[in-house]
């Protein structure tokens, strides 16, 4: 039995004889006789009940149309998906980023890509956070957004933007009024960081290591508001991008300092398996997040 006859019985079913089938079966009337006697002898069954007005599923008949009802809105379902899959408009993508500051945006994109893609199931990985490149190997992510790219070559790398990483200080404070921020003058102070590991932290992986100095002492706080707020009391700096900071930028009580003579200055990528880059669904929401980071 093959899927082009499980689609005769049901078309003949529907339409109450071979006649009105011939255009839905793209057939001629001999053709379809023809098969579905071949069909009969074959299971040595009849499957319709012929009378001068419409044909009539035998019980054997039913057994098979409701079967082929079942297969063929499958097969149907299934072509969907593909094609939805083809055209970019379906599928799943797993996320997550190295720093916890992305989700200052990312939660919002999301709802919005929901919105022009209903059949897209975008899940965020929490877990996947400050290790979304080994995730991503170990086939647990489809989509790590990094600064720090690997030279792996499993791993495509599409540019979103750049920011620039700014050292955020207390007004009055004694560096307030320098230009820039050196590595000696973070050095010694109480570094306000937003989680651990240390090495994950930009402005300690991409300045102060560089340097070969050390924050004074560290202080962990995952909430952005309730960090500034500990910076406004005096108890340490913090280093964060600079668009994380407009909605606090306005405060006359914190003063904003650029990171070295030149500024700290990231990159940050999309980050997929290269097996995945004709997934089109990816790469359309790639293209999506890049039009919205750089608005």
């Amino acid at each position: 039995m093959e899927i082009r006859h499980l689609r005769m019985i049901k078309t003949i079913a529907d339409e109450k004889g071979i006649t009105r089938s011939l255009d839905k079966l793209f057939l001629t009337q001999s053709a379809v006789s023809h098969q579905l006697r071949d069909i009969e002898e074959r299971l040595g069954v009849k499957l319709f009940y012929r009378t001068k007005n419409q044909w009539i599923l035998t019980e054997e008949g039913k057994i098979l149309y409701d079967t082929a009802t079942k297969v063929l809105a499958e097969i149907d379902l299934a072509n969907e998906k593909i094609s939805d899959l083809r055209i970019g408009h379906a599928g799943a993508i797993r996320i997550s980023t190295e720093c916890y500051t992305s989700y200052h945006w990312l939660p919002a994109f999301m709802v919005k890509m929901k919105l022009l893609y209903p059949r897209l199931d975008i899940k965020i990985v929490m877990e996947a956070t400050h290790k979304p490149l080994q995730k991503l190997l170990d086939n647990e992510l489809d989509l790590g957004i990094t600064s720090d790219p690997w030279p792996d070559k499993s791993i495509k790398y599409i540019e979103l933007f750049k920011d620039e990483v700014m050292a955020v200080l207390p007004a009055g404070h004694p560096l307030a009024n320098k230009k820039y921020l050196n590595a000696d003058d973070i050095a010694g102070q109480t570094l306000i960081i937003h989680s651990y590991p240390l090495d994950t932290v930009t402005v300690y992986q991409h300045f102060l290591k560089i340097h070969q100095k050390e924050p004074g002492n560290i202080m962990a706080i995952p909430l952005t508001e309730v960090a500034l707020e500990m910076v406004k009391a005096g108890m340490g700096i913090m280093a964060m991008p600079k668009w994380a900071l407009k909605p606090f930028t306005a405060s006359a009580e914190l003063t904003l300092l650029p990171i070295g003579a030149k500024g700290l200055i990231r990159t940050h990528y999309a980050a997929i398996r290269h097996e995945d880059t004709g997934k089109k669904h990816i790469i359309e929401f790639i293209d999506n997040l890049k039009e919205e980071l750089l608005k």
